[in-house]
């Protein structure tokens, strides 16, 4: 039975995470407008903008020539992606004095798990208040987040966006889902243009029309049953939600002008596989599958939409010469053109060592490809590295999706 009195999760959303950190970082910056990019360019994108920036409309993925344009003062900030990762470390630090974190759902967003007492509302906003307090201690006082308040993990991340920045948002059971009403449909997680339009050819247009479906009438127009997952979410229900396994692991850069050669991509694509290798040996899975894909200026010949993708079969090994023999193999097969972005991803993954090795040769690899991990460890990135990479070891430096954090222990760039 839902209790229309308690809090089951808590959820924490860093505001403006990049740009925050950067103003932590350098005191010059605070109250401007800043955007973080990732080259001083034109032709690149914002990955953040700090909330004065975002009142002259740049966004998160803003191109920074039409960021310039918007906002004439914008001060532009190379992105420092270790430092980003240093720092969300340190804010779970900080919110475990406070709660357990529960779930790393992005570099900027975790949630919390709340239990016996903790549900009560004074509590949880107490336990909210507490949370906010020890970020700011710890970490910083530029690193503020909204916190979301509500019966499952789901609602309580709608809660969390809808008071920014720094805000604290109530969802409460007894209030739902009439709660939601002023919402959008796109301001749900996982609605975006795509299913809107799907949901609209259903004549589900507004949040009204989609909270007056039954369960029946949602799976309709998600054309899933997945619609009646959403009927139970939008209404507090709090369902199990089993963690996803780990299904690939992968790099992809576009490249730099003076390496969209065939030779120059090949290097670049020997590094990012060097770098995906090293992870999936750090994070412990074995892959069946390598992918190779390359994206083409203008057209080439046996690419579709100037993309071209392919894939070869491992057989359940992250060993660096499997791993080298196998894009060797694909990248043979790449044709003509002038590429722009290379991809490399292993897919299909297992955790290591679920089943037995058959061969002393691949043990023997294996230990190989550990005392490589273990020297570029200590004495720094690409200290050991194939040949075939040649002077591409400083290309395709660490980057950071939101939902994908870095392993600060698996070594990205040498200083050299």
């Amino acid at each position: 039975m839902l209790n229309p009195s308690v809090f089951n999760v808590l959820y924490v959303d860093m505001n403006s995470y990049f740009a925050s950190v950067e103003q932590q970082a350098d005191p010059s910056l605070r109250g401007k407008p800043i955007a973080v990019v990732p080259v001083d360019a034109d032709t690149t994108a914002c990955i953040a903008a700090s909330y004065p920036a975002k009142a002259f409309g740049v966004r998160t993925g803003t191109r920074v020539g039409d960021a310039k344009r918007l906002c004439p003062g914008l001060i532009l900030v190379q992105a420092r992606p270790d430092l980003y990762v240093r720092q969300h470390h340190a804010i779970l630090a900080a919110i475990d004095t406070v709660l357990p974190v529960d779930r790393v759902h992005s570099i900027d967003e975790v949630s919390c798990r709340l239990l016996g007492e903790q549900r009560q509302e004074p509590v949880a906003t107490g336990l909210a208040g507490e949370v906010k307090r020890a970020i700011a201690s710890r970490v910083g006082e530029c690193l503020t987040c909204s916190i979301g308040l509500a019966p499952n993990r789901f609602l309580a991340k709608v809660a969390a966006d809808m008071n920014k920045p720094d805000g604290l948002t109530h969802l409460r059971q007894a209030e739902l889902p009439g709660a939601l009403l002023g919402l959008a449909l796109t301001d749900l997680p996982g609605i975006g243009s795509k299913t809107a339009q799907r949901l609209g050819a259903a004549g589900v247009r507004t949040m009204s029309d989609l909270l007056a479906l039954d369960e029946a009438g949602m799976e309709r127009a998600f054309c899933s049953v997945v619609g009646r997952e959403w009927h139970q979410r939008l209404r507090g229900v709090d369902a199990h939600e089993p963690a996803s396994p780990r299904r690939t692991i992968g790099h992809s850069h576009v490249l730099s002008p003076n390496r969209r050669t065939r030779d120059g991509a090949r290097a670049v694509g020997v590094r990012l596989l060097t770098k995906v290798g090293a992870r999936a040996r750090h994070l412990g899975y074995v892959a069946q599958h390598l992918f190779l894909s390359v994206s083409f200026l203008g057209s080439s010949r046996g690419a579709r939409g100037g993309k071209w993708h392919v894939r070869a079969p491992l057989g359940g090994v992250n060993d660096a010469a499997t791993l080298l023999h196998a894009f060797a193999s694909l990248w043979e097969r790449v044709p003509q053109g002038t590429p722009l972005k290379i991809g490399v991803s292993l897919a299909d993954l297992d955790a290591a060592g679920a089943s037995p090795l058959l061969f002393q040769q691949q043990t023997a690899l294996d230990r190989l490809s550990s005392a490589i991990d273990r020297i570029n460890l200590k004495f720094g990135a690409n200290t050991v590295f194939p040949a075939s990479m040649g002077d591409a070891r400083t290309s395709a430096p660490r980057r950071i999706a939101f939902g994908s954090i870095p392993d600060l222990d698996v070594p990205d760039v040498s200083d050299d």
